[in-house]
């Protein structure tokens, strides 16, 4: 899934109206798993490395695969989770839980670019048939759905959160997912 689409999922699912600590450990939980990748594409883009190179090759070099193996490490996160349930702090298990729903989103959805989500027990990767940015991966239908969900969940926000901060933090998200097609165009034109 694309990055604001977690984010409106994670607020969703586990931020809470009301109580700012655990809607920002919500938010954090489900952009951490991505955050990596933005700083090393966000660097290397921005130090003139070709988008071609960095996604075809950085991305799948072994430093890289490290980074993405420990904060997309499903274990990792459901210790997080654990720890939250064992200590009774709803904003720790907002955090790990917002993660854990991110990798499970994304782990269907990475055809030939996943992650290893199950470091440190195992590097697999799976391969799945189904990409949500790929259209040889069914990403033709798999956007518009992520698209729709996003909408649909962004309104649910909107009126479950009458905060207007939250209210002004959902239009990027949304703007973003709604211009994703342009911004994939962008990155490898």
């Amino acid at each position: 899934m694309n990055t604001p689409a977690h984010l409106i999922l994670g607020l969703a699912a586990f931020g809470r109206s009301g109580q700012p600590r655990v809607t920002a450990a919500a938010i954090a939980g489900a952009l951490i798993p991505d955050l990596s990748l933005y700083v090393l594409a966000g660097g290397a883009l921005g130090i003139g490395i070709p988008a071609q190179r960095v996604f075809d090759e950085l991305y799948f070099s072994p430093a890289w695969q490290t980074i993405f193996a420990i904060d997309n490490s499903a274990f990792l996160w459901a210790f997080v989770l654990a720890l939250g349930i064992w200590l009774k702090r709803t904003w720790v298990i907002a955090l790990g839980g917002a993660a854990l729903l991110h990798i499970a989103c994304d782990l269907p959805l990475h055809a030939g670019d996943g992650r290893p989500h199950f470091w440190p027990i195992s590097d697999w990767v799976y391969d799945s048939p189904l990409s949500y940015w790929d259209v040889t991966h069914h990403a033709g239908w798999i956007a518009p759905t992520e698209v729709a969900l996003v909408v649909a969940l962004a309104l649910w926000c909107w009126v479950s959160f009458p905060s207007r901060a939250i209210r002004v933090a959902l239009v990027g998200p949304v703007a973003a997912q709604l211009s994703v097609g342009g911004v994939w165009a962008f990155v490898f034109s």
